[in-house]
């Protein structure tokens, strides 16, 4: 088998991947940038692509790649109870460690010391991720109205209200609070986790943020700038 060439790298605000949302577009306000390989970096093979709204990632798992593989995967929305086949998943523990991302398409920089660079927005990548490959999105077929959802249709996705208070909020860069919001709404924990008195770290945007979760409610307690 012939081997996939890496085309290009994402960077976002997730250094690690507790906090990166479970699946892509629940955080629109989540930016990122596509940089190519110097291999890839030819403005024509973009020609034509700020025409569309939307692109797939086609991307790899890199950090959780594994030499062997299992049939059966414990989905965390199941609470870690329950197996599954691993294609009836998105499981990250799959045989090639393969995912599939849909973005939206900010914008094109067309002129920066990286070549041509691809803003995208909703991604739900650790920072550094490899690409694949990178395919319009075409609402014409990509849209099915009558599909099913198979487990997540009886999974609640209910979101956290959140709370950050306004000395904490000042520390954080006022074009990544919206976002930050969002991501944290989502409810980073794990399924399987629900001690109100635990507290809770993430990295985000060069940022260590600390939070509990209580009820319905997360409540951020720290936020300070990463040592690394």
């Amino acid at each position: 088998m012939p081997e996939i060439s890496i085309i290009a790298r994402i960077h976002t605000d997730f250094a690690t991947k507790f906090g990166v949302p479970r699946q892509s577009g629940l955080v629109d306000d989540l930016e990122g940038r596509i940089v190519f390989e110097r291999e890839f970096r030819r403005s024509d093979a973009l020609r034509g692509i700020d025409r569309f709204s939307h692109l797939w990632l086609i991307w790899q798992f890199s950090e959780t790649l594994r030499t062997n593989w299992s049939p059966t995967v414990r989905p965390p929305r199941l609470g870690g109870n329950a197996r599954l086949g691993v294609f009836a998943t998105r499981s990250p523990f799959r045989p090639n460690g393969l995912a599939l991302s849909s973005v939206r398409l900010q914008r094109v920089e067309w002129d920066t010391p990286e070549g041509a660079v691809l803003v995208v927005r909703g991604a739900d990548l650790m920072d550094g991720t490899p690409i694949f490959d990178i395919k319009p999105y075409l609402p014409y077929t990509d849209i099915h109205p009558d599909a099913t959802g198979g487990f997540t249709d009886q999974v609640e996705r209910g979101l956290l209200e959140v709370a950050i208070p306004d000395g904490l909020l000042a520390k954080v860069p006022e074009e990544k609070r919206k976002a930050l919001a969002g991501v944290l709404a989502q409810d980073p924990r794990p399924s399987y986790q629900h001690d109100p008195c635990r507290l809770y770290g993430m990295e985000f945007a060069g940022m260590q943020v600390r939070f509990r979760v209580e009820g319905n409610r997360l409540e951020v307690v720290e936020i300070a700038q990463s040592i690394s």
